[in-house]
């Protein structure tokens, strides 16, 4: 039983963070607050919600009954030991390329930033695509570290096999809806990176 409600709560998350990034919302909460105050606030109160709203999920996979699957012996958990912490170090990379403070929201806090964007309107383009760097081995580098530090665990349980399947297909779900997002604000400057560059699995050279 313990499974279903981690499945429920996973999927009601996975709903609740796509609308709250769709377009649609978005264009409504520029309009309710205007648009200095959604470029200031919307970014950071996004994330602390994501991750706030996460915290019961996490607590629901120790809390719940469980029952060991696998677990993985020296010295190969070393190495995937060794393959978790390269996938911290390409997320790290990847939110560090695209701005760490402005992934986080904490730039769009403050007063100068907000004075700056304050002077965009809903249509405007974003700021630039990000191509080179890790983003030039695969387009989303980000979910495949994600995906990668999830399923490399030395150690599966029932209730997080079950985790991680539903996060699996939500990421590669949102993926699909995420590129849809992009074309739509880089048009054919996307469609070329999308057209040379794979989607979660990279490359052993980078796209020029």
């Amino acid at each position: 039983m313990g499974m279903i409600y981690i499945v429920v709560a996973s999927i009601i998350w996975g709903v609740l963070h796509s609308f709250l990034a769709s377009y649609w919302f978005k264009h409504r909460v520029k309009q309710l607050f205007g648009a200095p105050a959604y470029y200031r606030l919307y970014r950071f109160s996004y994330n602390l919600f994501s991750v706030a709203s996460l915290f019961p999920i996490m607590v629901m996979l120790v809390a719940f009954p469980d029952r060991l699957l696998y677990s993985i012996p020296a010295p190969w958990n070393y190495g995937m030991t060794i393959l978790q912490g390269l996938a911290v170090f390409v997320l790290i990379a990847g939110v560090m390329q695209t701005g760490a403070l402005e992934f986080a929201g904490l730039a769009q806090l403050s007063a100068a930033y907000t004075e700056l964007m304050g002077t965009f309107h809903e249509d405007s383009r974003p700021a630039g695509l990000v191509v080179n760097g890790v983003y030039s081995y695969v387009r989303h580098p980000l979910y495949s570290a994600g995906l990668l530090f999830i399923w490399l665990s030395p150690e599966m349980t029932l209730n997080r096999l079950v985790l991680w399947i539903t996060f699996t297909l939500y990421i590669i779900i949102g993926a699909y809806f995420e590129e849809r997002k992009l074309i739509r604000d880089f048009g054919a400057e996307y469609a070329e990176y999308k057209a040379r560059t794979p989607m979660f699995i990279p490359r052993l050279h980078k796209t020029s």
